[in-house]
């Protein structure tokens, strides 16, 4: 590329920038506002729901260890795989603005599926399990 080919786009971009971080609070602190916490009452040792769940962002690795403890190391490799992503599968300098660039498609296959994974999972944690932790229907 020469350099008659770029746009001068950084003013634009980081004011753009700006007024999306700028909407985006503002959304952010009318919901919470606006929109009430779904909270519990204080816990009671007393009386302890049943089932007992994780945060909402937890509940997949619930999900898979309630299968069987040793699901842990599996989700720790791929936990270990995600933070190595970024230095796996070098490409060339013109292709690193590609969002698929042929070189790393695997890992990016492999990164789209995990995340798939996770979704599917926390569903079937928040939707599925109900009391002792048995498969119901949400209906």
């Amino acid at each position: 590329m020469k350099p008659d080919d770029y746009i001068n786009s950084s003013p634009r971009f980081f004011r753009l920038i700006g007024w999306a971080a700028v909407f985006g609070l503002l959304a952010l602190v009318l919901m919470a506002v606006l929109v009430p916490a779904p909270l519990q009452e204080p816990a009671n040792q007393a009386l302890v729901p049943n089932p007992v769940k994780a945060g909402w962002f937890l509940l997949w690795i619930q999900e898979v260890v309630s299968w069987s403890k040793y699901w842990i190391y599996p989700l720790l490799a791929a936990g270990v795989w995600l933070l190595a992503l970024p230095w796996l599968g070098r490409c060339p300098e013109n292709e690193r603005v590609n969002w698929w660039p042929r070189e790393r498609l695997t890992s990016n296959l492999i990164f789209v599926l995990l995340v798939l994974l996770v979704l599917v999972l926390s569903i079937l944690a928040i939707c599925f399990r109900g009391e002792n932790w048995a498969f119901v229907l949400p209906w």
